[in-house]
Order: structure tokens, then sequence, then C-alpha cells
């Protein structure tokens, strides 16, 4: 039977020797600005959605790249939690179906579904990592896109993505500041643990 003391400890683990996702986060950020970049550009919802799909596929290589920059772990086969953390990743894929039929249908909102979708999947991690600014940012990123995506026209769709990038930029900020407050938090239930090497 594992303790509450003892579950902290993993959670609190699996914040700081993958900093709260920052590798993920930094290279969300990246795709994002790529894709505010695509809507800014001349073209129709449809083509620029097409592209989106594409672009979006490199947030994980860049993550892996990024968190050799960084020093976060990808793996901590010792800890029970740390499975949950790929399938909490995988589960958005779920909603893709949706995201395609959007693009089919109704291509003028598809950066905005996109959008809601890549900040509704945040909140299961502020549990997972104890690190609130993810439910944070699920409920304020989805609403923002919403807002957004009933006043822009076509010609300003690039907002859209554009508030998403800022978005991510502020939780990447609130995440350092959380990671280094785990940090302390780790270390207090865990003194024997050595402490995290800075990036």
């Amino acid at each position: 039977m594992v303790s509450p003391q003892q579950f902290a400890a993993l959670q609190l683990e699996l914040s700081v020797k993958a900093k709260n996702g920052l590798d993920f986060i930094v290279a969300a950020s990246l795709v994002w600005a790529a894709i505010a970049g695509i809507w800014a550009l001349p073209g129709s919802p449809s083509h620029n959605g097409f592209i989106t799909f594409f672009v979006g596929a490199a947030t994980l290589p860049l993550a892996w790249l990024l968190s050799k920059v960084f020093r976060t772990a990808w793996a901590l086969p010792h800890n029970p939690l740390h499975p949950l953390g790929l399938w909490l990743n995988f589960a958005q894929l779920f909603y893709f179906p949706f995201l395609i039929f959007v693009f089919s249908t109704y291509p003028q909102h598809f950066i905005m579904t996109y959008g809601i979708i890549t900040g509704a999947h945040f909140f299961p991690y502020a549990w997972f990592y104890k690190a609130p600014p993810f439910a944070l940012m699920a409920g304020l990123i989805p609403v923002g896109c919403l807002v957004l995506g009933l006043r822009t026209t076509s010609a300003t769709l690039y907002l859209i993505p554009l508030f998403v990038l800022s978005m991510l930029l502020v939780l990447a900020g609130l995440l350092w500041v959380s990671y280094r407050q785990n940090t302390q938090r780790y270390l207090l239930l865990t003194p024997s643990a050595p402490e995290p090497v800075a990036a």
C-alpha cells in the first residue's frame, strides 16, 4: 500500500525529472509559431488546414530534441506513474476524428477546433505533474479560441494560432516556476535524492 506521502513523491519526481514537460511545451510553441505564419499567408482555410496537419506532426521530434537541451527524462522505469504520461498524450488522438470532420465540413473553424483540443488536453497534466498552470491553460486556451473563432473573419484567422502561441509561452514560464517549487518539495520528501541539474 502506497502512502499519500509516497504517492506525492512519485508525482513530484515526474515533475522534477521531466521538468513539467517543458520540452513538449516549447516544441508546441515553435510549432504554433509556424502555424500562425501559415495562417497569416494568403490561402484558403482548407489549404492552410491541410498544411497545419503536417506541421503539427513535428511536435514530437522537436520535443525529443529539446529534451536533450533541457536534460529532461523521458523514461523513469521505476516510477509506476510514468506510463500514464504517455497514455495522457495519446488521449488527444481520439479527438482527431472530430478534427477531421471539422476540416472537411467547416474548414474555417478548423484552426479554432485544433486550438481548443490543444488547450483542453492539458487538464490531466495538472494532476500528473502537480502543476496547476496546466489546469489554468486548459480553461483559458479553449475559451480564448472559441471567442476568437466566433469573432474573426477568414482574413484574420491567424489571430487564433497567435493566441495559442502566446498562451503556450506564458504556460512555459509558469511551468518553470512550478518546476522550481516542486523541486524544493521533492527534496523535502526525499532527502536522499540528488538535486536535479538545472537546464
